[in-house]
């Protein structure tokens, strides 16, 4: 059995070179990213991954942040051509360590999303493609990025859902940014779920039926949250008077809200957290969750999440068919890999 880790980050050197050359000097969460030696270093991500055995595989995506954190639309496509290349030669290169990889898409550069989501689709062999839950601000269901979701609905390639915030959200409207860095540890997880829900509400999923995203963090809050997305949001338009929210929403949905949201995948990338991971898999089911472990972040700079993310999933106490669904066989048929073992 082969160990698929579905979301692991890299910064293929030519894409680091690039970055390095346009920002001058990484700050805040650049800088964290460029700080993990295996994020940079080859050689040392290979000493990781082989800590964990010949079946320890990795897909590889671009890190954080989102390209309009630091480029403008021109500059964005860019730096993601080059992302793209150094991400598909490390696959052709060492196939049996990185049997695939996602592009980011550039969806601050509406003109020219579309065509780069071809090109890594259909020239470079990408799997499908990242995507974060905001673009600049902007809610995935912004009528721009419709031509995006269409082709990635025609393609049948999943989308990676990232989430992304920063500082400047401020927790406290008094306040101008957010404190003690609550922007990530409970602002990230927020921002998955809301992402969600805006896909689902706006109907994104009755449009493009053929949509597969996979959620980061496993899936957020949604899991957790349940009896209020589920129930809770069948009382939706209740707390609202200025708009007929049942009429308008849900009633045009052509499925109950909750299933739709169990639609979605989840990865296990939880920081070693059992508990998050076992809400995933009752929530979303053993065959719409993939084992990912956010590799290289993680204080011992790669192996501590692998490692920490193995053992949770280990200890749930899994038949052996799910147990491999997890770690393969859902990776495997979602994404369309071709495998020994």
């Amino acid at each position: 059995m082969r160990k698929i880790d579905v979301f692991t980050h890299i910064w293929p050197k030519p894409f680091h070179e690039a970055l390095i050359a346009h920002v001058g000097h990484t700050t805040d969460i650049t800088r964290r990213s460029e700080a993990v030696p295996m994020m940079t270093n080859l050689d040392r991500r290979f000493e990781v991954m082989d800590m964990f055995g010949p079946e320890y595989c990795q897909i590889l995506s671009l890190a954080s942040p989102p390209y309009e954190k630091y480029a403008g639309p021109e500059k964005a496509l860019e730096l993601a051509t080059i992302a793209s290349d150094g991400m598909a030669d490390l696959c052709d290169r060492y196939p049996d360590r990185f049997p695939g990889f996602i592009g980011t898409a550039v969806l601050s550069n509406p003109a020219a999303m579309v065509e780069d989501a071809r090109r890594n689709i259909e020239d470079l062999g990408a799997l499908g493609m990242q995507i974060f839950s905001n673009v600049g601000g902007k809610p995935l269901d912004a009528p721009e990025f419709e031509p995006f979701f269409a082709y990635m609905n025609e393609a049948k390639k999943p989308i990676w859902l990232h989430p992304a915030r920063g500082a400047n959200m401020p927790d406290y409207l008094s306040e101008t940014k957010s404190e003690y860095e609550i922007w990530w540890t409970f602002g990230w997880p927020y921002e998955t779920s809301a992402a969600m829900a805006r896909m689902v509400f706006s109907g994104m999923f009755d449009k493009f039926p053929d949509l597969k995203v996979i959620t980061h963090h496993a899936g957020g809050m949604i899991p957790y949250f349940e009896g209020r997305v589920g129930p809770g949001w069948d009382q939706m338009g209740a707390r609202t008077t200025d708009r007929d929210l049942k009429a308008e929403v849900l009633d045009k949905l052509k499925r109950p809200h909750l299933e739709y949201f169990k639609d979605f995948y989840a990865d296990t990338a939880t920081f070693g957290s059992g508990r998050a991971i076992s809400h995933a898999m009752e929530f979303f089911g053993a065959d719409k969750v993939l084992f990912a472990s956010d590799a290289p972040f993680d204080p011992e700079g790669g192996p501590m999440y692998i490692r920490e993310t193995m053992a949770r999933i280990d200890a749930l106490g899994l038949s052996e068919e799910a147990r491999r669904a997890v770690y393969q066989d859902n990776a495997v048929r979602l994404l369309g890999l071709t495998l020994e073992g």
